[in-house]
């Protein structure tokens, strides 16, 4: 994992003076991660990449082209949307330093149907593979995608199994993890012909950010998200004790600012599990004075780096 450098300053603040020192209430427990929407040049090499290597199912391309924008396409696991893909060939890539998307983290409900998806991306994509570690609440396996998005695979182990530290946060590390020997031991060789067996969800997004301080008085004191952890640089949040929903680091974008229109990060997409929830949070950002769309149904709104996020009610 990369050394994280001293947090950078020169984040634009738009929170309101009083959204920081008020009393931290948390978002629903219930809240979690919906699919992560990536801005990419060349659709049908990343379609390749999420199809083919990663073994995700096409859920829903409606056309090459729509009248009114660009083309689309939904991919995931048993039915559940995990990447949506947004074709905008006439945007640039994103600058060296800038703000975005550190990784789209995909959670496996067990370690065969990880191990399958693998084994997929070693015989499809093995130019795509980075790292592994074991995380202590987790094991993972990291990837860059052809246009640069990271994605983590994982696994969780039990909660029951997960340390905390005397002030409550969550005990992890970034200990060595063998991908030959996790292969060998959980790969179920009946899975390769049909990788995409086993569920699986949106189980985080990290996020490359200016400044620590400032995701911080965002993410945690704005939207109501609780810390699990600060680790080498990097903050780590969650609702109802997870070991983390969004993460956010400076190891590469050390006082970015602003994002400029680019390829990578379209949309984070977060979901509460009621109305009433979305209302409460929805009272939470007017509060902090964050400029926010809202339908009655959608949340749209960004945080201090351009990041895009849209918040709903579960079905």
């Amino acid at each position: 994992m990369t050394t994280a450098p001293t947090p950078g300053q020169g984040a634009p603040e738009t929170l309101a003076p009083d959204a920081v020192a008020r009393a931290h209430e948390s978002i629903a427990a219930g809240t979690g991660m919906d699919a992560v929407t990536l801005l990419v040049g060349d659709l049908d090499r990343q379609l390749r990449f999420y199809r083919d290597g990663l073994a995700l199912e096409v859920l829903d391309r409606p056309g090459d082209r729509f009248e009114d924008g660009p083309a689309v396409v939904t991919l995931g696991r048993g039915g559940v949307p995990l990447v949506v893909l947004r074709h905008t060939p006439d945007l640039p890539p994103a600058g060296r330093g800038s703000a975005g998307l550190f990784h789209t983290a995909i959670l496996f409900d067990d370690q065969a149907a990880l191990a399958a998806t693998l084994a997929s991306v070693a015989q499809r994509e093995p130019g795509s593979y980075v790292g592994s570690a074991d995380h202590l609440v987790s094991l993972a396996f990291y990837l860059t995608d052809p246009e640069g998005n990271g994605v983590e695979l994982y696994w969780d182990r039990s909660r029951s199994l997960w340390q905390r530290a005397d002030d409550g946060t969550v005990v992890m590390d970034a200990l060595r993890l063998d991908p030959n020997a996790f292969l060998a031991e959980h790969l179920d060789e009946g899975l390769l012909a049909g990788p995409q067996s086993g569920d699986a969800v949106v189980g985080h997004v990290h996020l490359q950010v200016g400044d620590v301080p400032t995701a911080r008085a965002f993410y945690v004191d704005a939207l109501g998200f609780d810390v699990q952890a600060q680790w080498h640089g990097a903050l780590f949040v969650s609702a109802g004790g997870y070991h983390h929903h969004l993460a956010m680091n400076t190891w590469n974008s050390a006082g970015a600012g602003p994002r400029a229109s680019a390829l990578g990060l379209g949309e984070v997409r977060i979901v509460v599990p009621t109305s009433d929830d979305l209302g409460a949070l929805a009272a939470r950002v007017a509060h902090a004075r964050v400029p926010v769309s809202d339908d009655g149904a959608t949340l749209l709104f960004e945080d201090p780096w351009r990041n895009v996020v849209r918040v709903s009610a579960a079905a």
